[in-house]
């Protein structure tokens, strides 16, 4: 018989849309003849589960929706909200509670890596490299003279909590801080503000299944803006070239250092990490447990660099977590 899968897509957030986009790639990569897919939109207001061009309220007691007279219950839950509650743990304890497997990280893993100050912090006692930051939460007092002394110019403003390079800002300037941090403020409840980092970015995405532990091949990334931001991501204004341009023993160095990070947030499904290469050493810039999944975002690309076939790529973690769950 085959699983009900339901791919999870919509949030809280800015980044709803992105996530609508990731739902349609999921739902293109899946196997029809092994599985069948339905939609479920999550938002603050109303859950719904999309079925036969139609849309029916979810019970959430269950996470079942019923058409028809007929109740379908769901099997594996693929989540692929970029942002909250998908991203931070929060959906993640839900389905856990209802013994529903899924597709991504778990609730401490979610969690640590949404905030990324904590992650990284973390992660640098593990001798990892990462820019110098300082975090912003509210009500709490800060001086951006202080600021710009203890981290220089320019520096990346962005919300702390979240992605998709919402109200992120490259500050050249003193003048242009505090702007930066209310448009931050605004998108998020904390704010980071990071030195820059000068070289190459890259980014590598893994996954763990029944097969192993299967690294992916380097994307880089040549944004035609001042960096990766909305546009360069979602608009095309940008150079994604699979595999990166690095010398071969640095690459498998990121390679590595990727697996290791999977390893020691006790990571589930597909993770990427974002990387600067700067004078040969690479410097991590965030860990992302919930990476897009358009056709032409990073993981798609690195799936086909690898000679994998993205279908199966689905159906090995699906098939693998399931597993995990019910055994």
């Amino acid at each position: 018989m085959k699983k009900n899968i339901a791919i999870v897509w919509g949030g809280y957030s800015s980044e709803k849309e992105v996530s609508e986009r990731s739902a349609k790639g999921i739902y293109s990569f899946i196997d029809k003849e092994k599985y069948n897919l339905y939609k479920v939109k999550i938002d603050e207001h109303v859950w719904e589960a999309e079925y036969e061009n139609k849309l029916f309220p979810i019970d959430k007691n269950d996470f079942s929706f019923t058409a028809n007279g007929q109740k379908t219950a769901f099997d594996f839950a693929y989540i692929t909200i970029h942002g909250t509650p998908g991203e931070d743990g929060v959906l993640q304890g839900y389905f856990d509670m209802l013994r529903i497997p899924y597709s991504n990280c778990g609730v401490l893993a979610s969690a640590l890596t949404f905030s990324k100050f904590t992650c990284n912090n973390f992660l640098k006692n593990f001798g990892f490299q990462v820019a110098e930051s300082v975090v912003l939460r509210p009500n709490e007092a800060y001086d951006a003279e202080s600021i710009v002394n203890k981290l220089g110019l320019p520096v990346f403003v962005k919300p702390n909590i979240g992605g998709s390079s919402f109200a992120t800002t490259k500050v050249k300037e003193a003048s242009n801080l505090q702007k930066a941090i209310d448009d931050a403020f605004a998108e998020a409840p904390e704010t980071l503000i990071e030195s820059f980092i000068s070289g190459t970015e890259v980014t590598c995405g893994c996954y763990q299944s029944a097969k192993g532990f299967q690294r992916l091949p380097l994307t880089e990334v040549v944004s035609k803006n001042d960096f990766f931001d909305y546009n360069a991501k979602y608009k095309g204004e940008v150079e994604e070239i699979t595999p990166a341009r690095i010398p071969a023993a640095i690459a498998a160095q990121i390679q590595e250092q990727t697996q290791r990070i999977y390893q020691l947030i006790g990571a589930k499904g597909i993770i990427r990490a974002d990387y600067i290469v700067s004078d040969g050493v690479p410097v991590l810039l965030e860990v992302n447990t919930t990476p897009g999944m358009t056709e032409t975002s990073f993981i798609p690309q690195q799936v086909q660099a690898a000679g994998l076939n993205i279908s199966d790529v689905m159906t090995d973690i699906i098939e693998y977590e399931y597993s995990r769950i019910r055994k």
